[in-house]
């Protein structure tokens, strides 16, 4: 998705192209409604005056404030509308989704103004290898009852100063849930956590929760003890959270996160906001009490439980023989059969 100059070369040589779009099915609707809407109507958010967006693939207005940074940026814009356009040249779209997660979405790309779109996900690695950094943390949690725990982790960028973080230790301590946190600093991990933890945190919390470094993010939401998962919403976490049934709250960072926020929260009802626009480059604070509210929300919250666990069941057998993502990479393999002849 983010090469898509490369078919001006499979053009030349009269290759068919297609994209594989690591993103939603409703994120790819809006990055190509907008780039319609900037070349037939000379559209730029830099001009644009309302509080939300109407976009095809979603039941609700869009906020301005989950638009990725990248589209709103007027540097960036011809970088994101060529890289649409290039999409649109292609002979399908390959997106890592699932009918039955985002099918208003799907539908709303079909007619034939787009490309051919193939749900075929999700498309995961699900064998996370542990290390014997995480075999104490991983121990942990086979003592504790069955979804019981809240998980923190926010991808491999996923990083705060000192001052938020110390927030985040005073919500975990002041809810007094059992919780595992994966806390790192940029990019890399803390010689010791202790330096950036409020003083005596790990000591006051030794029998609720665990601080752990980098974390083998899809082993933890397999366990049995998982009940929450307080999540950056980047696309592959929410999916591995889909696919194991675990609750989320979203804490988006960077790049399309508020949008995938923004469509759990209020599209998709399967997760509890403890904020939808939140950007990592603002320096704000998200304080304690509001985090405190939203694990309280999350762990507490036995309808979006359900419901997430029917999503679950769902994604799992569009996998299986005769589902809905089976049926459409079969379908995709017979249409660049077709192509080739």
């Amino acid at each position: 998705m983010l090469c898509t100059s490369m078919v001006d070369v499979a053009e030349e040589f009269s290759v068919p192209s297609y994209v594989y779009f690591t993103s939603g099915a409703a994120f790819l609707g809006l990055w190509l409604h907008v780039q319609e809407l900037h070349d037939n109507e000379g559209f730029e958010f830099s001009e644009f005056k309302e509080t939300g967006l109407a976009s095809p693939g979603s039941s609700n207005s869009v906020p301005i404030k989950v638009i990725p940074s990248s589209f709103l940026n007027k540097e960036w814009t011809a970088t994101v509308h060529g890289m649409a356009r290039g999409m649109r040249r292609t002979k399908g779209i390959l997106v890592n989704t699932v009918r039955e997660l985002e099918s208003y979405a799907i539908d709303s790309l079909s007619g034939g103004k787009n490309p051919k779109v193939y749900p075929v996900g999700p498309i995961l690695n699900l064998k996370g290898e542990e290390s014997s950094k995480d075999v104490e943390a991983i121990e942990w949690l086979d003592q504790q009852p069955e979804s019981s725990v809240v998980f923190l982790c926010f991808g491999s960028m996923g990083a705060f100063r000192g001052e938020q973080v110390k927030e985040i230790a005073c919500a975990l301590e002041g809810s007094g849930q059992r919780f595992l946190w994966s806390l790192r600093r940029p990019g890399e991990e803390y010689e010791d956590v202790r330096e950036v933890l409020p003083e005596g945190f790990l000591g006051r919390t030794a029998e609720i929760g665990r601080v752990m470094g980098w974390a083998p993010q899809a082993v933890v939401l397999a366990h049995k003890s998982i009940g929450g998962f307080v999540s950056h919403c980047g696309w592959n976490s929410t999916l591995e959270s889909v696919w194991f049934g675990v609750p989320m709250a979203t804490w988006p960072m960077y790049a399309e996160q508020q949008f995938n926020a923004f469509l759990l929260v209020k599209e998709l009802e399967i997760a509890t906001e403890v904020r939808m626009d939140y950007r990592s480059e603002s320096g704000e604070i998200v304080s304690a009490e509001e985090l405190q509210r939203g694990i309280r929300s999350l762990m507490e919250d036995c309808s979006g439980k359900e419901r997430m666990k029917e999503f679950r069941d769902r994604v799992r057998g569009a996998l299986m023989d005769g589902g809905s993502s089976s049926s459409s990479i079969a379908e995709f393999v017979r249409d660049v059969s077709t192509h080739n002849m």
